[in-house]
């Protein structure tokens, strides 16, 4: 039934003006009456409606808040409500909005008592509201404020506590009011506590609670978690199969139609096979398929684009967000793997392994590289033995046939394979294999030419050591596998350590070239091994060993010799024996037990000597007479061994006879004695070495003496005599300077003049730099000095034997330059005289430098 009626006005006639409401339960019709659907049960004591008008032409959209205070209706019985006043409603005091929370009754008595405080019904206030502000919300009054003056007050969130001073009160009227607009996604609803106090501040009444719900308006689209989701189906999949969900949150209140999302398809891309191939669930998201027909080798991929509304999905009001569902399609084993062909051929040489003989392609429409894809071949039938195996070639998934055992063209020739192919994976349900998944494959096996082989590969043949030279020991002949080749087979050694055997380049036959000893140094565990070549005449031309393994049974071939070689024994007897054996290269039976006996010739030797026979391997020799003197004897004896027949040999054995002390030791002087040397040979022996001593020390003393003449011969001299001119004494013409060790860089002129001028005035020496800082001395004139040449000769050498820089022998000297002319004529007039003695006694006054010339002018002796 209507109960309001709205009216807009757009100064444009209200033509075509069409109104909503963002309700379902009511609705306005185009003359903008307002009425309910239905019956409708109100839970609060007013409904606040957003009423909306919008043009179709001008798409222009305008918005009013229309609030209703729900009234009460009268009991049909004539009782009243509890707790209201009696009466009809009073739709005037309803529109004012004023609450008594607080009221006080009188009794029949006239007793005033307090009633319980009224619960205040909460206060509706709609979000986003566009003023004017601040707007009132309700006024609270106390019924005292008729006999004192009361002062109102709120608390709480909203009031005096952070968001502060959103509501507030007038402290007289009582009238509470909002100050701005209300965000419902921001604060859903407030508690207040409003008090009321006299002037003085008591408290008048009890606080009472205030509730303030921020009703939802529909300012929010519904926002996907993902703008692009992702999900996956298999191909093939029936309808109705599960493929992933999107969702859509919308912040408005989810209890009302502003947060009541709805989801649908708008397209699909690629519409193949089906334009529909997906449906989703509109309240959960759930995207499923809804027709058959996927075949990832068509359709790989679906882009889906989903739109979300709000408003239960209303698309005329609602508000409404997309987002992209990228659909997958997954592989599954639907498409067996088949062959290119039906047969496949190869060929292979015979006696090869590890050869690809042939590669086998398959077709696979299924995902590659996947176990859809991957390919898994067989051989059925054709190769009992195991000759060949398939492998895959993780790339190109063919399949390579190879030889892993040898195969023999004398036995087979061909063979005549069939293989399988498969995947890893099994096939779908449903899906049968091909006849194109099976083949057959042709080997041809091609025949090479193959080494002779010796049948018995080692061969062992026994027999007796010492056969003679040019005995037939036996026939090793070689096999030669290839039977359809006539080829010939020849013979000969490849290795034959002792040179012991022969064989016959032709048949094999094995002859001695010489005697077979087992005692030799070649025999190992009396085995004799030889290794033979058995070569054919093919192209190209091939050979095989073979080894001939001969076991020598031993003969009674070596006599035994006498051990131990050597012995000391007193020269009395019953102090100490001598332990006897031999030592036979036979073995058993040709070896012990051993006979010792001594000859009979020479007859002193069974006087001075006897034997006691111990066991079969061992004897005691030890003197028969009381005493022999000391020396060394060769004691001969005769060995005799026990083979068939018995050898025997005569061993002499060295026996040095000597003094002994209380232990039974041959004493020092005894063992030198014993060894056969008189006190003559002792003195001459001593003699030899003193005078070999001597010879060495003669030696070492003529070498010093040569090593010091060398020295003498030398050019440099103690520093202290060192001088500037030296008369060199050469052993022998020529050479000069290069014979000797000198260090000719002290000739080179230097490459700088300059620290010429920074020494002593007269000569200067420009040889060598000096090392360290150089005296100062003052600078010589360029003019010549006027005196006489004796005094210039002096004053340089004065200067070189203060010089810290002069090398330690003669050197080029350098003079200062005197100038282009000279003032002093000829001297080509002068001469020096030859007779008469002359005084060189002043040499020694020139210094260190000049001490050699007055010793060889002024008579001095050379040191």
């Amino acid at each position: 039934m209507p109960f309001c009626f709205v009216k807009f006005n757009n100064c444009a006639g209200n033509k075509g003006v069409r109104y909503e409401t963002n309700s379902l339960d009511f609705k306005v019709r185009a003359d903008g009456t307002m009425y309910a659907v239905h019956q409708v049960q109100m839970a609060s004591k007013q409904l606040i409606l957003m009423v909306t008008a919008w043009d179709p032409q001008t798409l222009g959209r305008w918005e009013a808040i229309v609030r209703f205070l729900v009234g009460e209706k009268l009991q049909h019985n004539g009782h009243k409500p509890k707790g209201r006043k009696s009466g009809p409603v009073d739709l005037a005091q309803q529109q004012s909005d004023t609450l008594l929370p607080w009221r006080q009754h009188q009794s029949a008595k006239g007793l005033r008592r307090q009633k319980r405080d009224w619960v205040i019904p909460p206060i509706n206030v709609p979000e986003n509201s566009r003023g004017p502000f601040p707007q009132q919300l309700v006024r609270i009054r106390s019924d005292k404020d008729k006999e004192i003056h009361i002062r109102y007050s709120i608390t709480g969130v909203g009031a005096d506590q952070p968001p502060m001073e959103v509501f507030s009160i007038d402290p007289v009227s009582g009238r509470m009011y909002v100050t701005r607009p209300m965000d419902r996604e921001e604060r859903a609803s407030y508690h207040l506590r409003a008090h009321a106090v006299d002037m003085n501040g008591n408290k008048v009444e009890n606080p009472i609670d205030l509730y303030i719900y921020v009703i939802d308006m529909n300012d929010n689209r519904p926002e996907f978690i993902n703008q692009v989701y992702n999900g996956s189906v298999d191909e093939g999949s029936k309808p109705g199969t599960y493929v992933m969900t999107v969702t859509a949150n919308d912040a408005d209140d989810s209890t009302t139609a502003n947060g009541m999302v709805r989801y649908r398809i708008v397209t699909q891309t690629p519409q193949s096979p089906s334009q529909n191939m997906f449906t989703i669930n509109s309240e959960t998201g759930d995207i499923v398929t809804v027709a058959a027909g996927l075949d990832r080798e068509k359709v790989q991929q679906y882009m889906v684009i989903v739109q979300a509304t709000d408003m239960e999905g209303n698309l005329n009001y609602g508000l409404s967000n997309t987002a992209t569902a990228i659909i997958t399609v997954t592989d599954v084993n639907d498409n067996p793997p088949e062959f290119t062909t039906s047969t496949y051929s190869g060929e292979v040489p015979e006696n090869r392994v590890e050869v690809v003989v042939a590669n086998l392609t398959v077709m696979d429409r299924d995902q590659p590289h996947s176990p859809n894809w991957n390919a898994i071949y067989r051989i059925i039938s054709g190769d009992p033995s195991g000759h060949f195996t398939i492998r895959t070639d993780p790339v190109t998934n063919e399949g390579m046939v190879t030889v892993v055992k040898a195969v023999d063209y004398e036995m087979n020739r061909a063979f005549m394979l069939t293989v399988m192919v498969s995947n890893q994976a099994p096939l779908a349900s449903g899906i049968q294999m091909s006849f194109q998944s099976t083949a057959g494959v042709t080997i041809s096996v091609t025949d090479v030419n193959e080494a002779p082989y010796f049948p018995t590969n080692h061969k062992l043949i026994r027999l007796e050591e010492g056969v003679p030279t040019g005995t037939v020991l036996t026939t090793f002949s070689a096999v030669d596998p290839d039977r359809f080749m006539q080829q010939a087979v020849r013979y000969s050694k490849l290795s034959d350590p002792a040179n012991w055997l022969n064989i016959n380049a032709t048949n094999g036959q094995i002859t001695t070239a010489a005697v077979l000893d087992r005692e030799s140094d070649y025999i190992k565990n009396n085995v004799y091994e030889a290794t033979f070549l058995a070569a054919d005449n093919g192209i190209p031309p091939a050979s095989g060993t073979g080894t001939l393994q001969i076991y020598l049974i031993d003969i009674n071939d070596n006599a035994p010799e006498l051990l131990p070689k050597e012995a000391q024994i007193c020269e009395k007897p019953n102090l100490n024996v001598i332990n006897i054996t031999a030592a036979d290269a036979d073995i058993d039976p040709n070896v012990g037990p051993f006979v010792f006996e001594l000859p009979s010739v020479p007859s002193a030797v069974r006087k001075n000597w006897t034997i006691t026979r111990l066991n079969g391997d061992y004897a005691q020799l030890s003197l028969r007479i009381m005493y022999l003197e000391a020396g060394v004897y060769d004691v001969p004896i005769i060995v005799t061994d026990s083979g068939n027949p018995p050898l025997y040999n005569t061993s002499i054995i060295k026996v040095k006879v000597c003094p002994c002390d209380e232990n039974g030791d041959c004493t020092t002087i005894g063992a030198v004695a014993a060894a056969g040397l008189g006190t003559g040979a002792i003195i001459a022996i001593l003699i030899c070495i003193i005078i070999l001593l001597t010879m060495v020390l003669l030696f070492v003393v003529w070498m010093k003496r040569r090593e010091k003449e060398r020295h003498t011969k030398q050019l440099l001299i103690d520093p202290e005599d060192d001088v500037r001119d030296n008369i060199l004494k050469y052993d022998e013409e020529g050479g000069g300077e290069e014979d000797q060790d000198y260090d000719l860089s002290q000739l080179q002129q230097p490459e700088t003049m300059d620290h010429v001028l920074n020494k002593a005035p007269g000569v200067r020496r420009v040889d060598e730099r000096p090392i360290g800082a150089e005296p100062q001395y003052p600078i010589r004139p360029v003019i010549p000095h006027p005196g006489d040449i004796g005094d210039f000769i002096n004053e340089g050498l004065r200067a070189a034997d203060n010089d810290p820089t002069a090398p330690p022998y003669d050197s080029l000297l350098v003079f200062d330059y005197e100038g282009s002319g000279s003032t002093a004529g000829s001297v080509s007039s002068l001469n020096s005289s030859s007779s008469g003695d002359q005084d060189y006694d002043y040499l020694n006054d020139w210094g260190p430098r000049f001490k050699k010339l007055a010793d060889m002018y002024g008579g001095g002796e050379e040191d």
